[in-house]
């Protein structure tokens, strides 16, 4: 570290306008650099021991030294050079390594090169500026950011930072990298889950905001009967918030088909009604998928609630206690001629045939559902 005078700066960056940008960059990286705690109490640093350094908002204006930047440079414990074609070609960063030199901190002279090539001999290329072969400088090459040492450019940025921070510190090289790559690793590992997690929101709002198609298809779900009407014309409707979908069934093979349906219902709940002649209606509440199967069941009362009036023609009354046979089963008309029963849903037919033991006529022939419910008889 050098002699134990307090200074006012830990560094002092020299730079031409040009590298401005570079200066502002090395300026954060420097005073920001977090150091292992265990060289830190082994050497009595704070945590950021490298702050503050000075950096000028300009570069030195023609005249020379200003009496201010020469105290800026005394109070430096470091001078760091930017070193570029552009910085070689400025008199005034000269002027900053020649006065620095004067002051016999020549060992703390540090060369952070950003462009250019060291010793190429051309102009339009060469990095050092003329003063430091005119004072017979030596190379204390802080870092080369350009140095090929990794694939990636990045990474090699990276390496140049810490070669300069420890080479200003006077600490091994290793001692700092290995553990700022395991940093970098795992800052590249949060970057990469952090973009994963945003491209997948990204894509679950674009997903969310693609229609898609969803189709219902029906099962009966009760014993079939052929001798009943089929499966047909099952309204279905989906409401979706504020908004109502209905589609037909035509028949059992059938679906109903809601198009253009938002994708983010797709898991949510919605709500569910299905009408269909001689089947229970159904009205509940379903977690919207695309494709839907549900049972539906027939309603038995349709055709097996049988429910009629026996009516004598001659006296013109009502037949009560008179014994009917429907489909096997057997009632009794009540006193007002009311005949009530319920045929199995296996049993059941469209049509019946109903034995009066009051009748003349062999049968009688009921419909349920029909908008008559009262039978003619005639008594033998």
């Amino acid at each position: 570290m050098g002699t134990n005078q307090t200074y006012k700066y830990y560094a002092f960056i020299s730079y031409n306008s040009g590298d401005t940008n570079w200066g502002k960059r090395l300026q954060r990286k420097l005073e920001n650099y977090s150091m292992p705690s265990t060289l830190c109490n082994k050497h009595g640093w704070k945590r950021r021991p490298m702050k503050p350094v000075f950096f000028a908002p300009t570069d030195i204006q023609p005249g020379g030294l200003t009496a201010e930047l020469q105290e800026r440079l005394k109070a430096s414990r470091h001078l760091v050079v930017i070193c570029s074609p552009r910085s070689a070609r400025s008199k005034w960063v000269g002027q900053e390594i020649a006065f620095f030199h004067s002051l016999g901190r020549t060992a703390n002279i540090h060369f952070f090169i950003v462009d250019g090539i060291p010793h190429s001999g051309d102009e339009a290329t060469e990095c050092f500026n003329p003063v430091v072969d005119e004072l017979g400088l030596p190379e204390i090459l802080g870092a080369n950011i350009h140095e090929k040492v990794f694939r990636w450019a990045w990474l090699n940025r990276q390496r140049a930072y810490v070669q300069l921070i420890t080479k200003m510190l006077g600490v091994e090289f290793d001692s700092v990298w290995q553990r700022h790559k395991r940093m970098l690793v795992r800052r590249t590992a949060l970057w990469v889950i952090a973009v994963a997690a945003v491209l997948a929101a990204l894509v679950a709002v674009w997903s969310a905001s693609q229609p898609v198609d969803v189709s219902v298809s029906l099962n009966e779900a009760t014993t079939r009967n052929p001798n009943l009407p089929p499966l047909h014309d099952a309204v279905v409707t989906i409401t979706l918030d504020n908004e109502t979908k209905s589609d037909t069934i035509a028949t059992l093979g059938s679906r109903a088909e809601f198009t253009n349906i938002p994708s983010r219902f797709i898991g949510e709940n919605v709500r569910l009604s299905i009408a269909c002649p001689d089947f229970l209606p159904i009205d509940t509440t379903i977690i919207l998928t695309k494709d839907m199967v549900f049972n539906i069941s027939r309603d038995a009362r349709v055709y097996g609630g049988i429910r009629f009036r026996l009516w004598n023609s001659n006296t013109e009354q009502t037949v009560g206690g008179c014994q009917v046979e429907i489909a096997g089963y057997t009632a009794l008309s009540d006193e007002n001629g009311l005949v009530e029963l319920a045929i199995p849903l296996e049993k059941q037919k469209t049509t019946y045939e109903v034995k009066a033991s009051t009748t003349l006529a062999d049968s009688i022939i009921y419909t349920p559902c029909g908008s008559d419910d009262v039978l003619i008889v005639t008594e033998e």
